[in-house]
């Protein structure tokens, strides 16, 4: 057992030779990635809606359930370029608990990010966080599914359609996950999903939009090309957004292991569920009963004054000992100059579960490189870590 006195940031070796990171880092074969590539190299075609484009959009639309999917260079463009494309003019609520990127692509297409503040147990807006909020000028909502898991898609598709509110979502986190059965992708006017490294489906950077609606497919396709000769819609602006036939090489390919991989997601989230269980302080976020996730995130809330140590120590403790964890979504978006300098905090009545969440979340490292033995070690650190907080706290400072 690891007392304090042998942990790392007072003085003892580490627990892990080599740093474990958070990211997910899935890879195929290099010999089947060889294989796709030499393919591209062979038709000398490498960009502009290119065969293995064309395939991916075909492959994950099919994978999501929906009628349309247009890949693009990464997920935040993909917001751009669907916020853009919805053709609304004035505010949209975006929760203050998400990437910066999600409100940043709002404002991009010319609209004016409001923020919400969260519940506390879904970390996700709903109705009731969004109500107080709206004003004459409002016209969208844009939900996240933060950490896979499904942001009420049918409370605020009701809010949404009796007050006449365009609803869209940041889908980034949820490649492969339900709500009641079905797959997210197909709900409210068009969600966006990430291809980056470090989510479950690795097309190395890359992202996705998804929708129903005919209509706006045509205007995706447009905007995400500049060239004249992608033209399926008429619209007032393009940008360069195409996803490369490499980037889609990679995602077909990963596609090919998600069941695999979101498998092993699975057994390391439950790996970390037993060695977790009834630590003071310490909660874990579970994924829906009965539902699809990918859990690609494990994520815990460490409460200080049932665990008597703050996130931020059990954070930097972690980090002597190569267990690199991530804060996640700190600070809120309502803290950075950008969204507050332009009154997209300025009303409602501040964001006090955001602010708690900045405050106790913490991401934990997971992925194809984690065994179980180094999951078991980590909760071992961790258990240990609150069992002698009482002694930790008084010797480096902070509150419990």
């Amino acid at each position: 057992m690891k007392h304090r006195q042998a942990l790392a940031y007072f003085g003892g070796a580490p627990a892990f030779a080599q740093p474990l990171h958070v990211a997910q880092l899935n890879l195929p074969e290099w010999e089947r990635i060889e294989s796709r590539f030499r393919d591209i190299f062979r038709r000398h075609f490498f960009a502009n809606n290119g065969p293995l484009v064309q395939a991916l959009d075909v492959a994950f639309a099919d994978y999501a359930g929906v009628e349309h999917a247009v890949s693009v260079t990464n997920g935040t463009l993909g917001l751009m370029i669907l916020a853009r494309a919805l053709e609304i003019s004035g505010e949209v609520i975006v929760p203050a608990f998400t990437f910066p990127a999600t409100a940043q692509a709002v404002a991009w297409a010319g609209l004016t990010p409001v923020l919400a503040d969260v519940l506390p147990a879904s970390h996700m807006i709903a109705p009731k966080t969004v109500a107080p909020l709206l004003t004459r000028q409002t016209v969208g909502i844009i939900g996240v599914h933060v950490w896979g898991r499904p942001c009420d898609p049918d409370g605020l598709q009701a809010f949404a359609a009796e007050r006449n509110l365009t609803l869209f979502y940041d889908a980034c986190h949820a490649i492969g996950c339900t709500h009641r059965g079905r797959r997210i992708g197909g709900f409210g006017s068009g969600e966006v999903f990430s291809y980056h490294a470090t989510q479950v489906l690795n097309a190395a950077e890359g992202g996705c939009i998804t929708t129903n609606d005919p209509r706006l497919a045509d205007r995706l396709r447009t905007m995400r090309n500049f060239s004249p000769g992608q033209t399926f819609a008429s619209v007032p602006t393009r940008i360069n957004g195409k996803m490369s036939e490499a980037q889609a090489a990679l995602a077909l390919l990963s596609l090919e292991d998600l069941p695999d991989n979101i498998a092993a997601n699975c057994a390391r989230h439950d790996w970390y569920a037993a060695g977790l269980a009834e630590i003071p302080g310490v909660d874990l976020v579970r994924y829906p009963d009965g539902e699809d996730s990918n859990f690609q995130y494990v994520v815990i809330e460490i409460d200080a004054d049932r665990s008597g140590i703050d996130r931020d120590i059990v954070f930097d403790l972690l980090a002597a000992e190569n267990v690199l964890c991530r804060r996640h979504f700190a600070p809120g978006l309502h803290q950075l100059p950008y969204f507050a300098a332009r009154g997209a905090a300025a009303r409602g009545n501040g964001y006090p579960v955001t602010d708690r969440l900045c405050a106790t979340v913490m991401q934990l490292p997971t992925g194809g490189t984690l065994a179980r033995s180094d999951v078991e070690r980590i909760c071992h650190l961790i258990r240990c870590i609150v069992g002698d907080a009482e002694t930790i706290v008084a010797r480096i400072g902070g509150r419990p």
